[in-house]
């Protein structure tokens, strides 16, 4: 065309270019050339130039070649002006859009309804909804473009009511109107009344059956949404990509692995198994279905794998316990987004690898990527756990200076750390700050409360927290029952229990009964709480029988103790809390034989004591300490202030209680041995490492026992300093021999409300309000 010259002919040329830009496999630069070496062009070739830039998903050099056009004096028409404004709907451009609109008007092209329907969706598509509208009740002529277009921005924008009155006051409802609307209704949560619209349609197609199924995903309905699948597949009908991974998101919140491997053969047979979202969501449902070596076929011999592909497999991993896999897959990763790091962050903590948890959150910082709320909420996890106080003020004070949203769960997450910190008024702080509290934050909130002493204030949280409609559940009622249980308010535990069945039509579960037996065990009430257990619709758990042996041992009934020891014995033979606690039975009797016996089953059964363990935060470091421990670095300087200690303890009339030793050994070696307790190793190094007046926190696996707890309020007010109990999170789990209630049996005396294992201290508030309103002691004794 070029040697003969009819590349200067306007119909010539424009064919030739028409068929470059709409051929695939010619490049669009090569389409350009031509182009450019047209003599005689007309508003047909630029705008062939223009739509072809906009098929190639080029949109800007669309608008560049409109402004070459403008420049070379040629006139627009009534068809340049769609294909410029979808231009500017494509790169989400509006004020690009509204100039275009503006020659729309001056050229008079704004009774074209094509121009108009352009425009409608370009303002929706930029989430301007109000103009669109505009655009749409100023139009001459409707057509079913321009109800569809009105309807899908509203639909876009979630505005189920205006889309409501749209399509019903449509001329004609069509195929796709019906389906969006089937789809704004599941996004809205109207399941019935899109399963209706659905049945009442005379017409459908796959995009309706996909909008019903994906409706009822959304909406947790799974059961349903299979269901329909299986209708869908026994009409024959064809099913695509987007339907499968609606299905198998079904099966993986249900775990119907033998489903899922069904919809996965059927894709493998349809032949589209190789589509990267579909391949994302089977190794998504192999893993979190615990068939990880399927979903690691998969993501080896996947063709094109994205992000999602890798983040995918790291957390099927993760959810399988192989942590290891996962790292090496994350180091191995050649682009790593916020999702990859939250997972690997995310995974650590929920496997209880706290210090892991830290470590890569501290590269994390160090390659200057921004957490989000979730990698958040696992870092705090970790300090908590970890004892690592300073850290966990840091996250805190990151999170302010760097404005991100203390949503529920983050928010709930900075309550309880503080919480387990002794921290009540920073807690109650972020708690006064939450734009949003859901019922756990409440939960945390009363929870802390009871476990730092504040039991009546705890009590009020509950009522106020019915005041505020949030709806308590059973962890609320593991708070309240705890707080009874703590300051020993039998009747008020009794009401909070009961009501749970007959006001909030909640099953009490066997913590429940574990609480109430626990609150009776304490009060002496032993025949009450053997009689509950007894009684109790389900089989008691191990903490539960732990809280009546260790009342029988703390009210000194060895008859009861004996017995109930005995029997659980014969029940979890391999528990060492059980063994432990009826050897201290047997001791404080001076049955020694009996202890040899008890002592003698465990090392037949292999049965280890879970050995006491202490951590505290000085620096920035978390140091550990055992009962016994002599393998610090600073044993020597902790040796002479142990001495210090006992010289001050002893000045103020401290005798040990050599009863919490269970050993056949003279006095005189069992005070040593009590000195030698991990919690006191602790405070040791804290008195040397840390600077005074800041708290000495201790977080412990086990339970204080009593000689310690008496000891701990002496140092304290000896040194004159707040000292911090907190438990860890195996004595959160009960997983530890501290399942005796032996503690706190003197806090009364002490003016504390609660007679748990936190926030032991002479500095507290909470300790002089106590102190004030129950012994009415001077100033001076206060302080």
């Amino acid at each position: 065309m070029i040697l003969t010259g009819f590349i200067n002919d306007p119909y010539a040329a424009s064919r030739l270019l028409k068929f470059s830009t709409d051929f695939p496999l010619i490049h669009i630069d090569h389409s350009r050339k031509i182009f450019d070496n047209i003599g005689n062009t007309n508003t047909f070739i630029w705008n062939t130039m223009m739509r072809g830039y906009l098929q190639r998903n080029c949109p800007k050099k669309a608008i560049f070649i409109y402004e070459l056009m403008l420049e070379h004096y040629v006139c627009p028409d009534k068809y340049t002006y769609p294909i410029l404004v979808q231009a500017s709907a494509v790169r989400f451009s509006e004020w690009e859009g509204r100039e275009l609109h503006d020659h729309v008007i001056k050229l008079g092209f704004d009774s074209d309804v094509y121009v108009q329907n352009t425009l409608i969706n370009m303002y929706a598509v930029c989430d301007n909804i109000g103009d669109a509208r505009k655009v749409f009740d100023k139009s001459p002529v409707l057509d079913s473009v321009s109800w569809n277009s009105m309807l899908a921005g509203y639909v876009q924008t979630g505005n189920l009511e205006e889309a409501m009155v749209i399509y019903d006051q449509m001329p004609e409802r069509n195929l796709i109107a019906s389906n969006s609307m089937i789809v704004l209704l599941g996004r809205s949560g109207c399941v019935s009344e899109a399963s209706q619209l659905f049945n009442s349609m005379d017409e459908k197609d796959l995009v309706s059956w996909t909008a019903l199924i994906s409706c009822y995903e959304q909406n947790e309905m799974y059961e349903e949404a299979l269901l329909v699948f299986s209708q869908l597949n026994s009409d024959t009908r064809m099913v695509d990509e987007v339907v499968v991974v609606s299905v198998l998101s079904a099966c993986t919140h249900l775990s119907a692995f033998k489903t899922g491997k069904l919809v996965h053969g059927l894709a493998l047979k349809i032949g589209f198994a190789c589509y990267i979202n579909l391949q994302n969501a089977l190794i998504h449902m192999y893993s979190t279905c615990g068939d990880i070596s399927a979903a690691e076929q998969l993501f080896n011999l996947g063709y094109h794998l994205d992000q999602i592909s890798w983040n995918s497999m790291i957390s099927g991993y993760l959810k399988c316990g192989s942590v290891e896999n996962a790292r090496v897959l994350f180091d191995s990763m050649p682009e790593r987004d916020i999702v990859s790091w939250s997972a690997m962050i995310s995974g650590y903590a929920q496997l209880d690898q706290f210090s892991e948890t830290l470590e890569l959150f501290q590269q994390m910082q160090l390659e200057e990527i921004r957490p989000d709320e979730t990698t958040l909420v696992s870092v705090i996890s970790a300090c908590t756990h970890l004892a690592a106080f300073d850290q966990g003020r840091w996250i805190h004070a990151y999170i302010r200076k760097s404005n991100l949203n203390v949503n529920v769960i983050l928010g709930t997450t900075l309550i309880d750390m503080y919480m387990k910190f002794g921290c009540v008024e920073s807690a109650l702080e972020v708690f006064s700050s939450m734009e949003a509290k859901g019922v756990s934050t409440w939960n945390a909130l009363i929870l802390g409360l009871a476990m730092n002493g504040l039991i009546v204030r705890s009590l009020e949280m509950f009522s106020e927290m019915k005041k505020f409609g949030a709806v308590p559940n059973e962890i609320t009622f593991m708070g309240v029952l705890g707080a009874c249980r703590h300051m020993g308010l039998v009747d008020e535990g009794r009401h909070h229990f009961d009501s749970m069945t007959q006001e909030h039509n909640i099953e009490p579960n066997v913590k429940h009964y574990g609480c109430m037996v626990d609150l009776f065990g304490r009060a002496g009430l032993l025949e009450e709480a053997e009689k509950l257990i007894e009684t109790m619709p389900m089989p008691p758990d191990d903490a539960t029988w732990g809280a009546l042996l260790g009342a029988c041992k703390k009210h000194g009934d060895s008859e009861m103790g004996e017995r109930v020891g005995r029997k659980l014995i014969e029940l979890q033979p391999n528990h060492d809390g059980f063994h432990v606690l009826l050897s201290n039975i047997y001791a404080s009797k001076g049955n020694w034989n009996d202890v040899l016996e008890v002592r003698g089953t465990m090392m037949k059964q292999s049965v280890v004591k879970t050995p006491g363990c202490s951590m505290i935060e000085a620096n920035g470091v978390v140091h550990e300490f055992l009962a016994g421990d002599k393998t610090h670095p600073h044993i020597n300087e902790i040796e002479k202030m142990l001495d210090e200690i006992a010289k001050r303890l002893e000045m103020l009339g401290y005798v040990p209680d050599t009863n919490e030793v269970s050993l056949d050994i003279d006095e005189e070696e069992k005070a040593t041995t009590l000195f030698r307790h991990s919690e006191r190793l602790a405070i040791a190094f804290g008195l040397i490492a840390i600077s005074q007046p800041t708290p000495i926190r201790v977080m412990k696996n086990l339970r204080i026992c009593n000689d310690c707890h008496a000891a701990v309020k002496l140092i304290s007010r000896s040194f004159n300093l707040e000292m911090i109990f907190s438990p860890s999170k195996a004595l959160l789990d009960g997983a530890s021999n501290g399942l005796d209630s032996s503690v706190g049996s003197d806090y009364k005396k002490w003016g504390f409300k609660s007679p748990g294992i936190c926030s032991i201290s002479t500095g507290l508030s909470s300790l002089r309000e106590a102190v004030r309103s129950h012994l009415a002691l001077s100033p001076a004794h206060v302080h």
